[in-house]
């Protein structure tokens, strides 16, 4: 029997075996084949979306899949990174508290942490390593690649730190350094003797210290800067690398350039024969071209090490003792008024470059009667006297005068320089003899004084005084060794006017007045640079004299002691060689021009007086021209015996912070 419901369906009811079965009607098959109207009971976003079952499995293995991918990240990604960046991190923390013993100049717990900060860098590449697959990721593989350059450049340096500290150990106590050293017995003479003739076994590792810089060098050239664009990482990083950059690769070339020197030391401090050295004392209160006025001299002997002073006197009876000197030249007759136009020994420092005059220095100096061999001059300064003076307790007593470095208000200076000049050069009615070699004494005393202490009181102090003062051109060197010598100018302590590609300023003053006013004149100088449209570039050197002193009782008849009076200054401005002078004020002459020194010299004469100001300008337009978007490189050199000389730079309406003269600086104008 067959039913129709009242939903659509059939009931058909089979009577053999009672069972019932429900089958659609006709009118629902037909519906099946027909399009779904608005009221057929689906919606459109159902429609579009399908079966909502049928979609559950694609979703199912799609977070399935996420879910793997990130835990794959978690393990192969994130963790490693994570690891290496703590453990870097924890690297540089250590390597800070190596750098700070360095500084506190503790030799022993340098070693320590420098052990410390091997093995957790030794770490950090390890947790580098298993980064490793990122360098074949594409943009990761460029700063994974710079990852490990750092690191490899780190290395090497920690490497060759552990050569210099293991070189300096054993002179611990000798250079004054924080430590247990290895020449702590017998006198101080005993110990230096001991070091210099150790040193030549120590001397051979320059060569592994040369070699393992050139790694470090090739590591961080291999950082590409590049790889970080300002707009995303700020200008630090690159700026930063590219100080790094530029100091691996001045490191490399100084430790090479410098390897003679090094070599050669054992020699020149008498390991195997004696040495002599000519001291020659250039008071820089009375400035000359080379430092200061050649004033008094000393002839020292090293013999292993120790030094003792053979001869000390004042420069005049050196002088005198050479036959038949030849004229001198004009800039001495012109601003001199000499009465006698001879060329004198102590006049002889004429050149601003120091190499230059010493060799004429020692063509005057071979022909003086009693004169002695020396293997080199050494030129040294008031402020080698004032800053080792200081070290030394602040006193030292000679022929019964103490000097020390207190402020002396009969100069606004210090006391040892008041000190000095009222022995040497106040006039008395008398005849003063060996008026200079109180100078020759006083070294003698203070280097006694140094040697006969503790080294862990005075010496750390001094060796690095020494540096400072050599780095600041307050002591220069002319040694008779080419070897040891190409080394001392790879230091740049020879004096030296440099060649350079670029803009380049020497300001080179002459004190002709005989007296000792640049203790009491200051300078400041003005670069300003103006560029043309088709890139000539016009620069302006502007020198401010300052002297706001009272000048001194300078009547000689009287006994009064001729500090501060007219600066006569003979005025040497070294520029790029082919610059055209445009303009100058200020010149008490006729300005002239001159090449010299592989530079084009604008040279002039200017008058200071005490209690006033004076103003010299010089505008010259430079050999070259700048070229579109390019930087301009400059450097300044200091001329020896100058101080804290004030420097501002203007260009493009743009001006550095003003900054003192203090060494040699290279610029690079943007």
């Amino acid at each position: 029997m067959i039913e129709n419901t009242m939903d659509g369906f059939q009931k058909i009811e089979l009577a053999d075996n009672k069972k019932k079965v429900v089958l659609p009607t006709q009118s629902m098959r037909d519906q099946a084949f027909v399009k779904p109207t608005q009221n057929s009971g689906l919606t459109k976003d159902m429609r579009k979306k399908g079966n909502p079952a049928k979609l559950k499995k694609p979703l199912g293995i799609g977070i399935t899949i996420a879910a793997i991918v990130v835990v794959i990240l978690i393990f192969v990604l994130i963790i490693p990174l994570q690891k290496t960046i703590v453990a870097a991190k924890q690297t540089e923390a250590q390597l800070k508290v190596f750098a700070a013993s360095v500084k506190q100049e503790n030799i022993d717990q340098a070693s320590t942490e420098l052990q410390k900060s091997q093995v957790d860098l030794t770490n950090t590449e390890s947790k580098l390593q298993a980064l490793g697959y990122l360098q074949y990721v594409p943009i990761a593989s460029m700063y994974y690649g710079d990852a490990k350059h750092a690191a490899k450049a780190g290395d090497y340096a920690l490497t060759t730190a552990g050569i210099v500290i293991d070189s300096l150990k054993p002179y611990e106590d000798v250079l004054g350094l924080k430590g247990k050293g290895s020449f702590v017995g017998g006198t101080a003479e005993q110990r230096i003797s001991t070091a210099v003739l150790t040193m030549g076994k120590i001397v051979p590792r320059i060569n592994d210290i040369a070699a393992n810089l050139d790694q470090v060098k090739s590591e961080v050239d291999g950082i590409n800067k590049n790889h970080y664009p300002t707009w995303l990482f700020g200008k630090s990083i690159q700026t930063q690398l590219s100080s790094l950059q530029a100091l691996t690769d001045e490191s490399v070339v100084a430790v090479s350039q410098a390897r003679p020197l090094i070599t050669a030391l054992p020699a020149l401090l008498g390991e195997d024969s004696q040495k002599k050295y000519l001291v020659i004392f250039q008071n820089d209160k009375e400035l000359r071209p080379s430092g200061g006025f050649i004033t008094a001299y000393a002839v020292f002997d090293i013999d292993k090490g120790v030094i003792s002073v053979e001869r000390s006197d004042d420069i005049y009876p050196l002088d005198d003792s050479i036959a038949d000197k030849p004229v001198a030249p004009a800039p001495l007759i012109k601003y001199l008024h000499l009465t006698d136009p001879v060329f004198n020994l102590r006049d002889s420092n004429l050149s601003p470059d120091f190499i230059t005059s010493m060799n004429t220095f020692t063509s005057m100096y071979d022909k003086a009667s009693g004169r002695i061999n020396v293997d080199g001059i050494i030129a040294i300064d008031t402020d080698v006297l004032v800053n080792t003076i200081k070290i030394l307790d602040n006193s030292v007593t000679v022929d019964g005068l103490t000097f020390t470095t207190n402020n002396d208000p009969r100069c606004d200076c210090a006391n040892v320089i008041y000190e000095l000049e009222d022995s040497i050069s106040r006039p008395v009615n008398y005849i003063k003899t060996d008026r200079k070699g109180l100078l020759g004494d006083l070294l003698n005393v203070i280097m006694h004084k140094a040697l006969s202490s503790s080294p862990k009181i005075y010496w750390g102090p001094l060796f690095q005084s020494v540096l400072t003062d050599t780095n600041q051109k307050h002591i220069l060197f002319d040694l008779f060794d080419t070897n040891a010598q190409s080394g001392i100018e790879a230091l740049n302590a020879a004096g030296q006017i440099h060649s350079f590609d670029g803009d380049y300023l020497h300001i080179n003053d002459s004190n002709f007045g005989g007296d000792k006013a640049n203790l009491f004149t200051t300078e400041a100088v003005e670069n300003d640079y103006s560029v043309a449209g088709d890139g000539t570039i016009t620069k302006t050197v502007t020198i401010n004299y300052v002297n706001n002193h009272a000048p001194s009782d300078c009547n000689l008849a009287d006994g009064g002691l001729c500090l501060n009076s007219d600066l006569r200054d003979w005025v040497r401005i070294y520029v790029p060689q082919g610059s055209t002078l445009v303009s100058n004020k200020g010149s008490q002459v006729k300005m002239t021009t001159y090449n010299e020194l592989g530079k084009t010299v604008l040279d002039g004469y200017i008058d200071i007086r005490p209690l006033s100001k004076a103003t010299y300008t010089v505008s010259y337009t430079l050999p070259f021209k700048l070229q579109s978007g390019s930087s301009l490189p400059v450097m300044i050199q200091k001329q020896p015996g100058t101080y804290d000389n004030q420097y501002t730079i203007n260009y493009n309406n743009h001006a550095l912070d003003p900054f003192p003269l203090l060494t040699d600086k290279t610029l690079d104008l943007k």
